[in-house]
Order: C-alpha cells, then structure tokens, then sequence
C-alpha cells in the first residue's frame, strides 16, 4: 500500500493527567495544539506509534485524543484495556470506522457484526475450530509449506537473488488460507483474483478512512465502481464454490466444510450470504496477519543469531528430518515461544478501539456514551511496567515458567475478550510450521544497510519491506 498514513486521522492530541481523568466530561481539548506544534502533523500522519508511545508515558497512560471532530481515549493500561474488551465488553460496540466501512465492504461476519447476531455466530462456529478439523487442515498448510519451498524458496537459493521477505511471506500465507479454505473447489485463477479484490478493497478502505473527503474524487474517478465490480467478481467465485460444494457429497475437511456443517441451535445451517460473509472474514483475518508476524521473526531471527541456532538446533532435535505435524506441534515450544515474542515486539494489530453503548466508569474514569476507546497495543507490549527491556528480542519470556508471570491483557496479540481471535490457534499453527521448515532448510541473510521502519497501517508491517538473500543449509 502506497499511502502512508496511520491508521487513524489523528487531527489532534491533549495531555491529560490522570488524577483529572474522572473530570474528563468538563475538559475541552484545545484546537490551537495542532497550530502551536504544527511540525508533529507530518510525524502522526507517517508513524504515529512513537507519538502515542511518548504522550501514554508521560501520562500515566492515558491521554485524549480527537479523531475528525469526534473525541476518543487511548490507554496502554491493561487493567482498563480488560474491562472493556472482556469485564464490562456487552456495554462496547466496533467502532463507527467498522460499522460503517469494513463491513460494507467485507461483509457482516464475525470480525464487523455485533451484539446478538455476533453472539449467534461466533457460538455456531466456534465448535468447528476443533482438534480433528486442525488436524486435517495441518496437512493442507504443511504440502502448501513445502510446494512454496520447492518452487520459490529453492529459486531463491539456487540463483543468490535479493527477495523481498514480506511479499514473500504474504504470498506464502495467501496460499496457505486460500487452500485451508477452499481446498480444491476454486481454481488458482479464481483465488487470484480473491486475493486481488481483497488488496484493492483495503486500500479502497484505508484511504477512505485516513481522507474521507477524497471520497467524490474516487467517485468521478470511477475507483468505487470499479472496486464494485470487483467484489462482484469475486462473490460470484465465491457463492459457485458455495453451490457446488453443497450438491457435492465430497468431503475436504477445510475451513469451508467446516462453515456449511455450522448448525444453530434450531438445526438449521448459515444462508449462502452468511458462509460467504463469513469466509471472506476468515480470509482477511488469516491472511495478512500471519504474513506480517512471518516477516517480522524472521528479520528478528536474522539479527539474533544465537536465537536463530537455538531454534534450529530445537527443530532438529524435535523433528529430524521429517516434516512438522498436528502430533508434534506440542514439542516445538521454542518455536512457540519464539513466534510468542515476535508478535509482542511487532503486533500485527497494533490498535483496536470500541464505543460505549452507554456511559461508563472504571477506577474515576468517566467514559462518555459514543466516546471511543482505544487499545494501544503496542504500547501496552512495549510498557515497562509489565515487561523488563521491552526493546530487547527474548523468547524466555514466554517459557511456561514465565508466562504464568504476565499481568492479564498486557499481551495480547489476538485481541482479549470474548472477541478473541477465532483462528487463533490456525495462526499459532501455520507460523510454527513455516518456521520449523524453512530454519532447517535455509539460512536467512538480511541485507546491509537497509531501512527497516514501522508502517502501521490496518496491520504493522516494514514500511520498506525486509531485503534477503538465502543459502541452502549444508
């Protein structure tokens, strides 16, 4: 994505003590702090995780921010953090952001829904996230795995050639969705241009978001037909997969079995809308995430080489020479650790926000019916008060013994609450499983001298992507 804003318009930011919090109906935010620090705007607008990072130190975390006319709290706080996402959560709806732009693009399911109709959703398909559907979509993501390493990775290897690793990595895990999700029932033609319709919508979203008033010249320029036509396309694929796997008696024990066997509790099944809803979610959620984590690990593993030979030595210990499995994914706990912290340094979603269906109090703080809360969650990963030298890249974190330490919602890469990430446990899996691979088969190279900035956008990415070289392991 070319844009560089951040994920919100931040138009601009108050400080406020935290003593004064339970006062903060009667603050009124001052609209000369932009005109007496003008110089910040360009910095918010590029990057603005090292801004919010710095005023949520300063102020116990917890400052006021205004978003395009509408007031809203950010915290790095974990205990207010849980008493939104899980403690207090019926009260909390998606924000307007949500309601009114990702789900018209992307549908109603469980990502953008809410209140009962969430509630009826998430409890249908939960139970489809089980031990033997993992099983089988396991053996999907490992021949998926290794076909990308004997038909990219082992090109890269053979001619030295610098690669992008984030192209690479999200390539990689667009395969591995797409073929957990629909298996053999859509062509790679057809997946292509699901792939393509959901790129060109969340920049068509993004932009919409960060300008809104540019909206008209999308119009006259005619990119919102366009988009329309194809997410059109791509339905189309979408509800023929749907049709022919319903008249088919053919099992694949994918992620789109999984949906058409969701019952409610009358007995009856999802509509054709509903599963497609649903699996474009899936599909969003599973998709890019996976592959910013993937990148991330893999230029923290290249500049820790004592890390990078522990984990391989762990994967060689553990698996010898065969492939990763559902039966062995209980040994590869480094592994698990190391993807653990990976994801507490560069969280894929590094913000999340609610709004308050009606007012609201936690410990003096008054929180206004409509006001938006934001959860910093890079801020709270990276927080001092709940993990020692947060900048520093270490898996023991998350041994066993230490994981029992962590203050509850201080990590939190999934989100927290009843709205925790359904494919959780997918993610874990498949970015273990990459790791494993590709360690025993290549030794990543970062090269030298290359900029390695934040980009938060939707998700946290390397602004500039990770440039690498690979060599076959001997």
């Amino acid at each position: 994505m070319k844009n560089n804003n951040s994920y919100v318009q931040i138009v601009y930011i108050s400080h406020l003590n935290y003593k004064k919090m339970k006062e903060v109906d009667k603050v009124k935010i001052p609209k000369k702090w932009m005109m007496k620090n003008p110089w910040k705007f360009p910095e918010i607008v590029k990057n603005p995780i090292p801004i919010f990072k710095n005023i949520l130190d300063e102020n116990d975390g917890l400052v006021q921010i205004s978003l395009l006319y509408r007031y809203a709290f950010m915290t790095d706080r974990p205990e207010l953090i849980r008493h939104f996402l899980q403690k207090n959560h019926k009260n909390y709806i998606k924000t307007k952001i949500v309601r009114e732009k990702l789900k018209e693009k992307i549908g109603n399911g469980l990502l953008t829904s809410d209140g009962d109709y969430w509630l009826k959703q998430r409890r249908a398909i939960q139970p489809g996230f089980h031990r033997k559907r993992l099983e089988a979509i396991s053996k999907i993501m490992i021949q998926e795995i290794n076909y990308y390493l004997d038909n990219y990775m082992e090109r890269f290897a053979e001619t030295g050639e610098v690669f992008d690793m984030s192209k690479e990595m999200t390539h990689l895990a667009y395969r591995i969705v797409s073929k957990s999700l629909f298996s053999g029932s859509i062509s790679e033609d057809e997946l292509s241009l699901i792939d393509q319709t959901i790129t060109e919508t969340q920049k068509l979203v993004i932009n919409e978001i960060r300008q809104p008033f540019v909206k008209p010249w999308l119009w006259l320029k005619g990119d919102l037909k366009k988009n329309k036509e194809l997410r059109d396309a791509s339905d189309k694929t979408i509800f023929e997969a749907i049709e022919e796997r319903r008249k088919s008696n053919e099992k694949h024990d994918d992620l789109l079995d999984m949906l058409l066997e969701t019952r409610y509790e009358d007995g009856s099944g999802m509509t054709d809308q509903q599963l497609r809803d649903e699996a474009l979610i899936l599909y969003v959620a599973g998709h890019e995430t996976s592959a910013n984590a993937l990148t991330w690990a893999w230029y923290l593993l290249a500049t820790h080489p004592e890390v990078e030979q522990k984990l391989l030595h762990h994967a060689q210990d553990v698996l010898g020479g065969d492939s990763p499995s559902f039966e062995k994914i209980r040994e590869l706990g480094y592994t698990l650790q190391v993807v653990e912290e990976t994801m507490r340094m560069y969280p894929p979603a590094w913000i999340t926000d609610r709004e308050p269906l009606e007012d609201d109090e936690f410990e003096g703080i008054e929180i206004k019916k409509g006001q938006d809360i934001i959860a910093f969650i890079y801020g709270v990963h990276h927080n001092k008060k709940y993990w020692e030298n947060p900048e520093v890249f270490d898996p023991e974190r998350f041994s066993p013994e230490n994981k029992k330490k962590q203050v509850p919602f201080s990590y939190m890469p999934f989100g927290g609450g009843p709205r925790l990430c359904i494919g959780n446990n997918f993610a874990l899996m498949e970015m273990q499983f990459v790791l494993t691979e590709m360690i025993r088969r290549y030794k990543i190279e970062i090269i030298k001298d290359q900029k390695i900035e934040l980009n938060p956008l939707i998700t946290l990415r390397p602004r500039y992507g990770l440039k690498c070289r690979v060599k076959r392991r001997v």
